[in-house]
């Protein structure tokens, strides 16, 4: 039967009643139909749908395999043919999000686990030397150093805010690790919001203990992580968060010997307020093969009596009160913002992405 089954790509746009009946498909299976996917790949067998595979970016979403086709090498099919299409896009490495009940069944497919939320989602990479390599990379600028910081900025666009949380991280400890999230999810473009951080970070007393990295894959982003098989938003929000943490505590903090993790506290936002507990739980009590690294929560900076805060700033810009921000950011960050050179989209609505200095 398999040499008669028929795989074929199509753009969704373009097939909106095809979609429908996939749609269908994926509900059968319980999954939801992803809008955002690029591209999928069918398989039938004299017109009857037997399996699918969708492709956003750099993952693969939305793959399904009828129960009588499953175990007969369908699915080595469709991940193939879906690599083969990534590839002709320029994108060798892939990812994707399953249940770690399908495990075996896409290790089969060449794929391997990065980290597994227990009983709630597991993260593959169709490379056994993906995140091991990145560590790798990453060990070039450890240092051994007693207490090694570390902070994660969206950085959207860099302020006074999150340069007071790197001043506060970079006086306590011997060394600081800075990351900047790297998936364009912002209004701020991924290279102004590195080149804002670095010539912020440039201005400090402490900048020689401080080191700036780019963002990679490995920097999970709310924004990016696929929500299309798990039904509970809340469920959503926990797994998302626990990949990104297990990520940086397994791989991340290891490699770069980092002993504390540098986050801003929250007053008001409750997404960003979880995500703080949430770092508490996976990076400090969590019993899991890597050390623990300890959670060190700094108050935020005030102006006015307000925190400072990286929507302020893009409301302020939107607003053309560009005088309002000369206490909200940094020289470089003002200078961006005055010449006109920030986005036109700094007022658009953004998914919320917590950090550990605010979006």
């Amino acid at each position: 039967m398999l040499d008669e089954i028929d795989l074929s790509a199509m753009i969704p746009t373009a097939h909106p009643e095809e979609m429908e009946e996939i749609r269908r498909f994926l509900a059968a299976h319980s999954l939801d139909l992803d809008t955002t996917l690029e591209v999928v790949v069918t398989a039938r067998h004299y017109g009857r749908l037997l399996g699918c595979a969708g492709l956003t970016g750099s993952v693969v979403k939305c793959v399904a395999v009828d129960e009588e086709m499953q175990g007969r090498d369908l699915l080595p099919r469709l991940m193939l043919e879906v690599s083969f299409l990534a590839l002709d896009r320029g994108r060798p490495h892939l990812f994707l999000y399953t249940s770690p009940r399908n495990e075996a069944a896409f290790r089969a497919c060449g794929f391997h686990p990065v980290v597994t939320v227990p009983d709630q989602v597991l993260m593959m990479e169709n490379t056994p030397r993906g995140v091991h390599a990145y560590a790798e990379e990453l060990r070039h600028y450890r240092r051994e150093r007693e207490r090694v910081g570390a902070v994660v900025l969206n950085a959207n666009p860099f302020t006074l805010g999150h340069r007071h949380l790197l001043t506060v991280a970079a006086a306590e400890c011997d060394y600081l690790h800075v990351f900047v999230v790297g998936e364009d999810a912002s209004a701020f473009s991924f290279d102004q919001r590195i080149a804002l951080v670095r010539a912020g970070v440039a201005e400090m007393d402490l900048r020689d203990r401080i080191h700036v990295h780019p963002g990679t894959r490995y920097v999970v982003s709310k924004a990016t992580f696929p929500t299309y098989f798990l039904k509970d938003r809340g469920i959503v929000d926990l797994a998302a968060t626990a990949v990104d943490l297990l990520i940086f505590r397994q791989h991340i903090a290891p490699a770069l010997g980092i002993t504390h993790r540098y986050v801003g506290t929250e007053p008001f936002c409750a997404v960003t307020r979880q995500y703080n507990a949430d770092m508490h739980y996976w990076l400090e009590r969590r019993d899991l093969p890597a050390p623990p690294v300890e959670v060190v929560e700094i108050p935020r900076l005030e102006r006015g009596g307000a925190a400072v805060s990286a929507t302020e700033v893009r409301r302020r810009y939107a607003a053309g009160d560009l005088e309002g921000l000369r206490d909200l950011v940094p020289l470089p960050t003002f200078r961006l913002l005055a010449a006109g050179d920030a986005p036109a989209t700094t007022t658009r609505t953004l998914v919320h992405s917590p950090t550990s200095g605010g979006a």
